[in-house]
């Protein structure tokens, strides 16, 4: 009786948190016209972060090379399903677009950013967005969240988790156009 009373709480606890998080997410929705969002042929936001190994990356305005700007969390399931793809595709691709792991470090722990990288093989920049900013910005609300850039700094695409076929065809369509 007691074990059901406490499993009760925890689900009850759990539920209530979600919910907080939902409402407080909506509210401030609400509050961002929706043409502020990033969308496809739209610019890219820009922005300046700091990588896992001290580098510092930008985002915004014209690039080398386009860009697959992928935003993750070490404790996301559907992130750890999705990284041997990008992994993957990162080795066969790294010579036409640049890849960028967003971590949303806000709510991530280092320890566990640095052995999920070390565990799936990140070579990659990691970016950390370390107060959220990033995340905000691109109005992320779910992950993983990627986000394809062209050469000329406009997002071409949007989407979370795809086959891994999927992704590919988008990653050749960028790198072709």
């Amino acid at each position: 009786m007691k074990r059901n009373i406490w499993v009760l709480a925890v689900v009850l606890v759990l539920v209530g948190f979600a919910v907080y998080q939902n409402v407080s997410f909506g509210d401030r929705q609400a509050s961002v016209s929706k043409e502020a969002a990033p969308k496809p042929n739209y610019m890219a936001p820009g922005f300046k972060l700091t990588a896992l190994d001290g580098s510092v990356y930008e985002v915004g305005g014209a690039r080398e090379k386009p860009l697959l700007m992928n935003f993750w969390a070490s404790w996301c399931g559907p992130c750890e399903l999705e990284a041997p793809d990008l992994v993957h595709l990162y080795n066969k691709y790294k010579d036409q677009i640049d890849f960028y792991a967003v971590n949303m470090t806000a709510s991530d722990r280092m320890d566990n950013i640095k052995s999920f990288v070390k565990h799936f093989e990140f070579t990659f920049p990691v970016l950390l967005d370390s107060d959220g900013k990033v995340g905000e910005l691109y109005r992320i609300s779910g992950i993983p969240m990627t986000y394809l850039v062209d050469k000329n700094g406009v997002i071409r695409d949007g989407f979370s988790i795809l086959h891994p076929d999927e992704l590919e065809k988008r990653i050749k369509k960028m790198i072709d156009s």
